[in-house]
């Protein structure tokens, strides 16, 4: 072997730089006036052009994220310009913002970053620029609304669809670009922690939910990213991440049609995988689900990225090849030929950056370049598709943004979504609404703070612009309001009961707030307690430490007694239903969320909310989803009654199958009932189109709003089918002492199931079609007949 002096070495170095340097000039003169550049041009023909300009490790840096601090350090704002050449040589297609730092930082960061592109790259690729925002952008000081799980208790997905405009325009604001949202996974299972993060049990609904936040956040140019695809949520014994166990055509009638409606009629620019394995094929790793189904079935376009961190998952917590050891690395190719191929398009951080070994894989021919040729190509038609190459940087001047993020209008926006998702579940004898001038005693550890679901900045709940439901009622009454936290909501001591008691003893009325809690995004991965949240699984559904009997020391003084639920998730005390004065479920609030509360409980807002997920009897009850296979929920119930007396059943021996507040269910100030039902047609082929209309009458002393449920049943199939499935709703103002009429639209091709060679079919036969207030709650209904 021949050696070089050092001199020599470094002129070679010199020279081989000028030399790539000088090849870099060529290629950006030769793509001055590139197809790829012009915005006249078919996507198709822009995506062609660009991706046969591209090198292979030009390819490699657009599939693998990127991250702000690489350049912008998170404590000081101090710019590394080492940082941000290198992050844009190496994970150039897409970076993430969401730090807990001042706005102007992520803005200046992001500026930075596509002028840097721009002028300093060859070929000048602009970057999505990623971020979370279930319900809010993850950016301090902007609007924070309730959690998910309330949305869907709103029944209004309109209202989710304005939400999402004004998250697509404050992330605009910045220069964020990609939102990682909306969750169309579905609460099946009630012990898992991220049931707040979910549109409720029922893929209707949530389809509905997730395809109005698609297109409410892209038509601000933000790309929504509809996660986690799928089958998630209904992990063994409820523990995050764990195997979900099921087959193909559960797969598709239960967990995909909530991601159809999102990501194909909503036409959502990008997919996150999830972490999971089902039927024991890891969800980024499945070619059925992410290539057969998704792109071959449903024709999708664009790209899937995976979550954080989840390839590692495939060699050190699947097992499918070797982890990182004290004296072994990880194996990248095996991780990076597990997921290309199999359809997972783009690597996340938060792992050991497999993908960063792709040049090496195509050039000893284990990845065929055709295969990193497609998944570059899906990101980069989604890029072309959004108008990133003509507009990279849509950011307001510094002293503008006020103008749009965390406005008036947003924050009476969120005070209105808390007020509408609000469920009142028991009412007795019209304890509610409150008179303004009662002397109310306010008690319990959810009422003097603010009580948000994950995926909120750090330090969110301490923001002074938040209202509390403290601080609501208070706001909102005339009356002495005393307060009295009476525990600690992670603590079984009850010394502060006396207090609580003396405080319910002098008032008119108590109320009550008791629930579950998760933690911001710095919180919840510090070790500190929650009992909801991601990675927060439980075992219970009951309150926590001294809440319970904090509520029947206070029900005990013989005060009318209003229970506020605050959580994330159903809670399981039946004995407060039976007890209470009136129970009221907020979950997780917004930051408006104690005016929200408090516009319910003094009548300013007559409660419409109805339940988005079935609440059970007691956690050895799940599942208790309404849309139970036929053959399902057997009951014959027994019952432990409060003085102790036993009443054995079977199904079950001291407990009730049946949900405790079923799906759908919720109460409110006026009385509404149904009459007139009909259909558009009786006899129907399987691609026809229906409506179902009802006369809603409000024999209540209050304008109300209602919610129209319809459910169809099959009646005969070739295979077991759900009892009854939701196929329409609608939420509509009734005046009191008037009648509405209302008209659902109904599609018959949606009636189909899965049959035994695993195709669609409508099948011909009777369905009836209900329609009421509830999943059990069905007033009048139907027969349609598909020949």
């Amino acid at each position: 072997m021949k050696y070089f002096s050092h001199e020599a070495a470094l002129l070679i170095g010199s020279l081989l730089s000028a030399s790539a340097n000088a090849l870099d000039l060529v290629r950006r003169q030769a793509a001055t006036n590139a197809t790829y550049k012009d915005p006249s041009a078919s996507i198709d023909d822009r995506v062609a052009d660009l991706l046969s300009r591209m090198t292979i490790e030009e390819k490699t840096s657009q599939l693998i994220q990127g991250d702000i601090s690489n350049w912008i350090n998170t404590t000081t704002n101090a710019f590394n310009a080492t940082g941000i050449a290198w992050n844009f040589e190496k994970r150039g297609g897409q970076f993430y913002v969401g730090y807990p730092v001042e706005q102007q930082w992520i803005a200046g960061g992001v500026k930075r970053a596509q002028d840097y592109i721009l002028h300093n790259t060859t070929l000048g690729i602009p970057a999505l620029v990623q971020t979370e925002g279930i319900h809010g952008l993850l950016v301090g000081n902007a609007t924070v609304f309730n959690s998910p799980i309330a949305h869907a208790c709103s029944w209004d997905p309109e209202a989710i669809h304005d939400m999402a405009v004004i998250i697509g325009k404050e992330s605009q604001a910045l220069g964020i670009n990609q939102i990682f949202a909306p969750v169309v996974d579905l609460a099946r299972e009630l012990r898992y922690g991220r049931v707040e993060e979910t549109y409720g049990e029922d893929h209707y609904l949530a389809g509905e939910f997730g395809y109005n936040y698609v297109k409410g956040v892209q038509s601000q140019k933000v790309a929504a990213t509809v996660k986690h695809f799928a089958g998630f949520s209904a992990p063994e014994q409820g523990i995050n991440t764990g195997p979900v166990h099921g087959g193909e055509r559960e797969l598709r009638t239960t967990w995909l049609p909530s991601f159809k409606r999102s990501i194909i009629d909503g036409g959502a620019f990008s997919i996150m995988g999830a972490y999971h394995s089902y039927d024991g094929i890891p969800s980024i790793a499945d070619y059925l689900l992410q290539e057969t189904i998704l792109r071959e079935e449903w024709g999708y376009e664009y790209f899937i990225t995976s979550d954080a961190g989840a390839t590692d998952r495939l060699c050190c917590t699947f097992k499918l090849c070797q982890c990182k050891t004290a004296d072994k690395p990880i194996d990248k190719e095996a991780v990076t030929l597990y997921t290309l191929p199999n359809g997972n398009d783009v690597e996340m951080g938060g792992g050991s950056y497999n993908f960063e070994i792709i040049p090496q894989l195509v050039e000893a021919g284990k990845l065929d370049i055709d295969t990193v040729d497609r998944a570059v190509a899906r990101q980069l038609r989604a890029k072309f598709a959004m108008g990133l190459f003509e507009h990279p940087y849509n950011a307001l001047p510094a002293n503008e943004t006020k103008a749009v993020i965390h406005t008036k209008e947003s924050v009476a926006f969120a005070r209105k979504l808390d007020a509408e998702s609000i469920v009142l579940l028991e009412n007795k004898n019209q304890t509610l609404p409150l008179s303004k001038s009662a002397n109310i005693a306010v008690i319990g550890p959810m009422a003097n703070f603010t009580n948000f679901g994950d995926y909120v900045v750090k330090e969110a709940a301490l923001n002074p612009a938040n209202v509390n439901p403290l601080q609501g009622i208070q706001e909102a009454t005339n009356g002495t309001v005393t307060f009295a936290q009476g525990c600690e909501r992670w603590s079984s001591d009850e010394s502060g009961f006396p207090e609580a008691v003396a405080a319910a003893e002098a008032a008119d009325v108590a109320v009550v707030l008791v629930g579950t809690w998760s933690r911001d995004q710095f919180e919840l991965w510090q070790g500190v307690n929650a009992t909801t949240g991601e990675h927060v699984d439980v075992a219970s559904l009951n309150l926590v430490g001294a809440m319970g009997p904090l509520v029947q020391a206070i029900i005990s003084t013989g005060k009318p007694t209003i229970v506020v639920y605050s959580s994330g998730k159903p809670i399981t005390e039946p004995w407060i239903s039976e007890n209470a004065a009136a129970l009221v479920q907020q979950f997780y609030p917004g930051e408006q969320g104690g005016h929200g509360l408090a516009d319910v409980l003094f009548g300013d807002v007559n409660p419409s909310g109805k339940l988005s997920v079935s609440f059970p009897y007691d956690v050895g009850t799940l599942p208790i989803y309404y849309d139970y296979l036929n053959s399902g929920r057997y009951t014959e119930a027994g019952k432990v009654w409060p003085n102790g007396t036993l009443q054995f059943g079977h199904q079950y021996v001291l407990n009730n199958p049946q949900p405790l507040y079923e799906f759908g269910y919720g109460l409110s100030y006026s009385n509404f009932t149904y009459s007139n039902v009909s259909l558009s047609k009786t006899e129907v082929s399987a691609t026809d189109k229906i409506t179902a209309t009802v006369s809603v009458t409000n024999e209540g002393e209050w304008d109300g709003k209602e919610v129209v449920q319809v459910y169809v049943q099959d009646v005969i199939a070739s295979i077991v089918v759900p009892n009854i499935e939701l196929k329409g709703f609608k939420k509509v103002l009734v005046p009191a002492g008037e009648t509405v009429d209302v008209s659902i639209d109904l599609d018959v091709s949606k009636w189909g199931l899965w049959n035994r060679t695993m195709k669609y079919v409508v099948e011909k036969g009777d369905f009836v079609v209900h329609v009421g207030a509830s999943s059990k709650d069905l007033r009048a209904n139907g027969t349609v007949t598909v020949v």
